[in-house]
Parts: structure tokens; C-alpha cells; sequence
């Protein structure tokens, strides 16, 4: 009885490392919306690695800064393709919200999607059971998918 209780409580005290990434298409704006929720101490510390300094994600020094550098992240570990042609992301910022950190990017002029393929990596080299859940939405037809390191892209056809 005890190796069980052992057991289960190793198995909760585990931690878990997973992303959530919604795309959706706006057709009135004919453009995608991206977010990105991402636990904000497993990002800080992504981004730290990346910039070589220290980053306070949650009470930054200097917010531009933390931007630049959370812009710079972004657009290496989360790409989009759309129609088989590569797009630019554009970062239009974050805020937190309890442990995560949202983070928003958007592609414009964006008007008939037959089909996305997304790649994402974010966090896959600080953890090797990093999880990074993709919900695409286009025309009301939303697609998802689960993406377990070190599988990085999905293709969603609409």
C-alpha cells in the first residue's frame, strides 16, 4: 500500500510542461489572430537563455526590452504557413494572467485560407516533455492537435 501512495505522489508532484496556441482567422479583418499562453517562469527562463541576461517577465526594468526579446523568441520557436507560403508574425505584445503569460502576434491581410501548417517548438529545449497543445480556427472549423517534443508541426486543410 505504501509503494502505491509513493507511487501516485510522485507521479503529482511531477511536473508538467505544456503550451496552449490558438490561431484563429478573423475575416472581417481578414487576418490571424495568434495567442499563446505559456507558463511564465518556464518562458523567463527561455529567455534568458536566449538573451544571455537576466529577465523579469512579471515586473520588468524595462518592458521594451522584455519585448524585443520575448519577439525574438517568439518568431524562432513559432511559425506559420499559410497556403504553403511562410508568413511573418507580427508581435503586438503580452500580459500575464496567474502563472501564464499570454502572448499575442498577428498576421495581416490574410483573406482565404485553404490551409495553415503551424510549427511550434516553443520551450522544446528546456524540457523534454514539453507539450504544446495548437488550436487553429478558420470559418468556424476549428482543427487541434497535441505536439509532445520533439514533434514540432501540424497542417491543418480547410
Amino acid at each position: 500500500m505504501l509503494n502505491l501512495f509513493l507511487i501516485y505522489l510522485l507521479t503529482f508532484l511531477h511536473p508538467f510542461y505544456v503550451s496552449v496556441t490558438e490561431v484563429n482567422h478573423n475575416q472581417k479583418t481578414k487576418s490571424l489572430e495568434i495567442s499563446t499562453k505559456i507558463f511564465f517562469n518556464d518562458l523567463e527562463v527561455a529567455l534568458e537563455k536566449q538573451s544571455k541576461t537576466q529577465l523579469d517577465i512579471l515586473k520588468p526594468a524595462d518592458k521594451n526590452r522584455v519585448d524585443q526579446v520575448l519577439n525574438q523568441y517568439l518568431t524562432k520557436h513559432l511559425q506559420l504557413q499559410v497556403n504553403g507560403k511562410p508568413v511573418n508574425l507580427k508581435y503586438l505584445g503580452f500580459e500575464i494572467e496567474q502563472d501564464a503569460a499570454w502572448c499575442y502576434l498577428e498576421v495581416p491581410q490574410v483573406s482565404r485560407i485553404k490551409q495553415i501548417q503551424i510549427e511550434n517548438s516553443v520551450l522544446f529545449a528546456e524540457h523534454d516533455s514539453q507539450t504544446n497543445m495548437v488550436h487553429i480556427t478558420v470559418n468556424g472549423n476549428r482543427k487541434s492537435t497535441k505536439l509532445d517534443n520533439p514533434e514540432s508541426k501540424f497542417t491543418a486543410t480547410f
